[in-house]
Formats: structure tokens, sequence, C-alpha cells
């Protein structure tokens, strides 16, 4: 296939065109040399790594790990391992923040059973307790 123009690129990755200029400013993908009409061509393995970036960004990578990761794909010393122990350690992340996020929902089950849903505004438990100096409705 041909080089592709940044509209066609966007539409094969899945992804608009503002998001892949962002790319290209952030040093994710190479920033093709205008041709003719003042057109920027992308190469065809543009789409592919903008779907591996799209995938790995689903999978919680921030931007700097998917640029180590896209440093990995196409170093010689770099071992399945290497990948692995990166993969690993996202998955430790993602299990930290879902323990974080049930805390928070426990807290918020919490304060939510305390307030009855009626009575005046400057009554409400939920409020008075969000403005205590130091609550203590995650440890219950």
């Amino acid at each position: 296939m041909s080089a592709l123009t940044i509209g066609r690129v966007a539409r094969l990755a899945g992804l608009g065109v503002e998001t892949i200029r962002f790319y290209e400013r952030e040093g994710l993908i190479a920033v093709p040399p205008r041709m003719a009409f003042s057109y920027r061509h992308y190469p065809q393995d543009t789409v592919s790594r903008l779907r591996f970036i799209k995938r790995t960004k689903a999978l919680g990578f921030s931007l700097k790990e998917i640029k180590e990761l896209l440093c990995l794909r196409v170093s010689p010393d770099v071992t399945c391992e290497d990948v692995r122990v990166r993969a690993e350690a996202k998955t430790a992340d993602i299990e930290d923040k879902i323990r974080q996020l049930q805390t928070m929902r426990r807290a918020l089950v919490r304060l939510t059973e305390t307030c009855q849903g009626s009575g005046p505004l400057s009554e409400c438990p939920i409020l008075e307790a969000l403005a205590l100096e130091e609550p203590d409705y995650t440890h219950r």
C-alpha cells in the first residue's frame, strides 16, 4: 500500500487526527516530511504503530510507558522477559488502583448511609463529614 494522508491513517487506526498530531508532538510516531501540495504522507507501518499505542493505552499504560515499550520492540538486546516484567508491573499498578477505588467506594457508601436524604442542606451529614479537617470515613 502507498503512503497515507493523516486522515486515512486516522480512519485506519481508529483515532482522531488531533490525537495523531499529539502523538507526533510526544515523539510516539515520526513526523513524515511534507510532500506535494504540503501534505504529509505517512508510511503504512504508522497505522500498526498507532494501533499498538491505542491498545497499550487501553490497558492503562502511560505515554511514558508506551514510549518505553515502543523502544523495547526495536531493541536487539531485549527479551520477552523484559516485556513481561513491565506487564507484571502494570498489572500490580492496576490492582493497587482497584484497591484504592474499593476503599473510596466503601467510604462513599458509608457516607451516603448517614444521610436520610431529607432536612436542610446545612445539616447534611455527607457535607459535614467532608468538611472535617481529618475525616476518618475510610477505615470503619
